[in-house]
């Protein structure tokens, strides 16, 4: 019944005026606003709904991934526009100095937006 419909996903934040400058500015990406509520226009025409919740509550786990070829580079240029990458100490998902996670798997960095949802960089090989 839904297999052919054209899905997407969304998620709250406390400012939409700030979410707006993080996401347009900070991150470079494709931002609209219709209705009081942002579209994140990502690569592969997906897009994301962000809508402001007066009693929003950062999601506990990973609301948005950024696929890329070289994490260490996109941590330095996100670090370089001022993202904050999250430090994970004596956990499962230790990560570095710089906020990357190098225990097995793909190498990752988390970080959050102004709201305190958690995003990440994971490096995956380009596709092609």
């Amino acid at each position: 019944m839904l297999a052919q419909s054209a899905a997407f996903s969304g998620f709250s934040v406390d400012d939409l005026a700030a979410a707006r400058a993080f996401y347009a500015d900070t991150l470079g990406l494709d931002v609209t606003e219709e209705n009081g509520m942002l579209t994140l226009h990502l690569a592969g025409d997906r897009p994301v709904l962000v809508y402001s919740k007066p009693d929003h509550q950062p999601a506990t786990f990973t609301i948005l991934n950024f696929p890329v070829s070289d994490v260490e580079a996109a941590v330095d240029g996100l670090s370089a526009r001022g993202v904050v990458f999250e430090h994970y100490e004596g956990t499962e998902v230790e990560t570095d100095a710089k906020g990357v996670f190098r225990g097995g798997g793909p190498l990752i960095a988390w970080f959050t937006d102004p709201a305190g949802n958690v995003l990440s960089v994971i490096e995956a090989p380009s596709p092609g």
